[in-house]
């Protein structure tokens, strides 16, 4: 009976290590959806056409890719924990330059510097979460990457929301002579300075010690906190799987197929069909886009903040279910829902009427009932894609890959997430000036495709072991059949 409090305290210790590991998810969220809340007013004052408003808002994500591709060569030089320390320093020097930036070219190279802890963040945390987590519980404490993203999107959509509504409007003055939206960002120094005191505290990797043969603190992290029985026997392990990831590199992602193996294929476009029904134009824009339906600035926040909340909903009960329904079917209902709701508000923008404002900008305003069809659905869109694309494309990213290659897969899976993201991002400006019947056309366009891409490509990967997986994969019918 003596025994009961250890195990409980250890999983509590766990837990806690892991949580605070996934604060770098919440800032990944944090930083990703401040801009919105700023974007019109920030746009106004420096006076920006669609094309330069597009690219300040999705600047940061050439720095996501830039940082996410050299984290994992840091993480292993440095450490783990000294990664996450750097990422905070990146997050916290963005946060400032852009709360203070002079105009659009700095404020552009502030959101990129933030943007490379963006990208060490979204490689390093669930690396980390992994690698200390027992393996008893390794998914559901590594669903916790995901669930610390959506409330970082929240807060910070919340934040932007309580900033405007006290100032008056983001583009009118709040504190010490700065406007509302300068305070958005600054906001965030707060949640990066809290990061890297953790991050301070937190025991390194014992993966990391073990490369580096510090086999003693590697063996008091793995009984202390992942509650390892043999310790010895674990360190044999790892050092067997670090024998393996020395020999592997992105050339063995060469195949015959456009250079690629089929599997590798299958990782990035699976990628960029979930940035390519455009769930970013909602986080990053969807202030923009209630107020072109007649809402005020004001209600325009608040309507952005339920939906942030639905998100967070909806991904705790795709964390509840995964497990028990499975991947396929409901990456399929997701691709039905969202293609129906992108599709509603296609239809419903093409009865808005363009009016000119005071500023002699054009926007669009929709009248009764389209602007409540409008409303509802990308509500209904959020859900869809909270509920399934939204986690569990970094599921299968983590699953379909065989052991050989998953790490160098995964990276170039993930380099083509930023660029798709990046791309939808930037061009969203130039398709609303189209018109957003052709902006939403076009994602309800990839949100059907995705369908079918699921159906013939993606297999189920529920209850498979890893080893199951092959790298030249033929689907049929949701199983593999192999054909290495």
């Amino acid at each position: 009976m003596e025994d009961k409090p250890a195990v409980n305290r250890l999983n509590a210790r766990v837990v806690g290590i892991c949580i605070a590991a996934a604060l770098g998810g919440f800032l990944f969220g944090f930083d990703t959806a401040v801009i919105n809340g700023a974007v019109d007013a920030l746009a106004g004052q420096f006076e920006l056409g669609a094309g330069l408003k597009g690219f300040a808002v999705s600047s940061a994500l050439l720095g996501c890719a830039v940082g996410a591709w050299f984290a994992g060569p840091v993480a292993n030089k440095l450490g783990r924990v000294p990664t996450m320390m750097i990422a905070a320093v990146l997050f916290f020097i963005s946060a400032i330059g852009s709360g203070l930036a002079f105009g659009v070219v700095d404020l552009i190279v502030w959101r990129v510097i933030g943007g490379f802890g963006v990208g060490a963040a979204s490689v390093i945390a669930p690396a980390y979460i992994a690698e200390v987590s027992p393996a008893r519980v390794r998914g559901r404490l590594g669903s916790l990457q995901q669930l610390a993203i959506v409330t970082g999107i929240f807060t910070a959509l919340l934040s932007d929301a309580l900033l405007a509504n006290t100032a008056g409007g983001a583009a009118e003055m709040l504190w010490f002579g700065q406007e509302a939206w300068r305070w958005m960002f600054l906001a965030e120094a707060i949640p990066a300075a809290v990061y890297g005191i953790i991050a301070i505290k937190l025991p390194e990797s014992p993966r990391f010690l073990v490369a580096r043969g510090k086999l003693d603190k590697a063996s008091q992290v793995l009984h202390d906190f992942t509650g390892e029985l043999d310790v010895n026997l674990k360190i044999e392990q790892i050092r067997k799987t670090l024998q393996v990831e020395k020999r592997e590199s992105l050339g063995d992602l060469r195949g015959h197929r456009l250079g690629l193996k089929p599997i590798v294929w299958v990782g990035i476009l699976l990628s960029v069909f979930q940035q390519f029904v455009g769930i970013n134009v909602i986080f990053y824009y969807s202030t923009t886009l209630w107020r072109s339906v007649g809402f005020e600035e004001s209600d325009a926040l608040t309507i952005t903040v339920i939906t942030s909340v639905t998100n967070i909903v909806v991904t705790i009960v795709a964390i509840l279910l995964v497990d028990k329904v499975g991947r396929r079917p409901i990456l399929l209902a997701g691709s039905v829902l969202m293609t129906l709701s992108l599709g509603l508000m296609a239809l419903a923008f093409s009865f808005a009427t363009m009016v000119t404002g005071p500023d002699g900008e054009a926007t669009a305003e929709l009248g009764e009932p389209w602007s409540l069809v409008a409303l509802i659905s990308a509500n209904v869109f959020v859900v869809g894609f909270g509920a399934s694309w939204g986690p569990l494309v970094w599921v299968l990213l983590g699953e379909m890959f065989p052991n050989r290659i998953r790490a160098a897969a995964l990276s170039v899976a993930a380099a083509a997430q930023w660029v798709a993201n990046f791309f939808i991002s930037t061009t969203f400006p130039a398709f609303a000036e189209i018109g957003l019947t052709f902006a939403y056309g076009f994602y309800a366009t990839f949100a059907l495709l995705s369908f079918f891409f699921v159906l013939w490509k993606i297999p189920e990967t529920k209850g498979l072991e890893l080893e199951d997986m092959g790298e030249n994969p033929v689907v049929r019918r949701g199983k593999v059949v192999k054909a290495d």
